[in-house]
C-alpha cells in the first residue's frame, strides 16, 4: 500500500521539477563598475544656506494641507501636515541670493514636544549644484538649539549622496509662525 502511494507522489515531483528546469531565467540585474557611471573619487562637501519657512501673509511658502481632529487643541499641533516650497538663500535676509528651494512635507509627529517628521528635497538652482537635489528624511525637534537630520540620497551632482544636515533657528516669529533656519549640510558624494 505504501508503494502505491509513493509512485504517484514521485511522478508528481518529477513532473513538477521538470517544469522549473525548463523555465527561462529572467535576468534583471548585473554588476557594473562604478567608473562606468563616472564615479571616481568620493568627496565631502559642506553647504551653508538659510531656509525661510513663511506661513503667514498673502503668499506663504508653507501651508497646512491636513490635520487631525485634535490638532488645534494639541499643545504640539500633533497631526498637522504642512507642504512647503521654502526659499533657500545665501544669507539670512530673504532678499539675498536665492540658491534653491526646500520642497517637501513636514508633519507634527510628537504629542510630547515640538517634533516634526521632515521629508524634503533641497533643490539647488545656482552654481555648480544647479539642478541637483539632496533628500532629507528625519526628525526635527524645532526648539532644540541644533538639530541633526540625515541626508539619505540625492540626484545630479549628488548621486549616491549620504551625510547629515544641521539646522539652527536663526529667527522665529512665534506670533506669525515664520522662521529663518540656518543650515550646515555635510555630504559625501562623487
Amino acid at each position: 500500500m505504501a508503494s502505491s502511494f509513493f509512485i504517484p507522489l514521485a511522478t508528481f515531483f518529477l513532473l513538477f521539477s521538470s517544469c522549473f528546469a525548463t523555465t527561462k531565467m529572467i535576468r534583471f540585474s548585473q554588476n557594473i563598475s562604478p567608473a562606468s557611471l563616472g564615479l571616481h573619487e568620493e568627496k565631502l562637501s559642506r553647504l551653508h544656506f538659510y531656509f525661510h519657512d513663511i506661513v503667514s501673509g498673502p503668499n506663504p511658502s508653507a501651508v497646512r494641507v491636513a490635520a487631525a481632529g485634535m490638532t488645534n487643541s494639541s499643545p504640539t499641533g500633533f497631526g498637522a501636515v504642512v507642504m512647503m516650497d521654502d526659499p533657500l538663500t545665501a544669507r539670512p535676509e530673504l532678499s539675498s541670493a536665492l540658491v534653491g528651494r526646500a520642497q517637501g512635507i513636514y508633519a507634527s509627529a510628537s504629542q510630547e514636544e515640538a517634533g516634526y517628521l521632515m521629508v524634503l528635497n533641497f533643490a539647488f538652482t545656482e552654481g555648480k549644484y544647479n539642478g541637483s537635489n539632496l533628500s532629507v528624511l528625519g526628525r526635527n525637534k524645532v526648539f532644540t538649539t541644533v538639530r541633526e537630520m540625515p541626508i539619505v540620497g540625492g540626484s545630479g551632482a549628488f548621486r549616491f549622496a549620504r551625510g547629515y544636515a544641521q539646522a539652527k533657528t536663526h529667527t522665529i516669529d512665534l506670533k506669525k509662525g515664520d522662521a529663518i533656519v540656518e543650515y550646515n549640510v555635510y555630504v559625501f558624494h562623487y
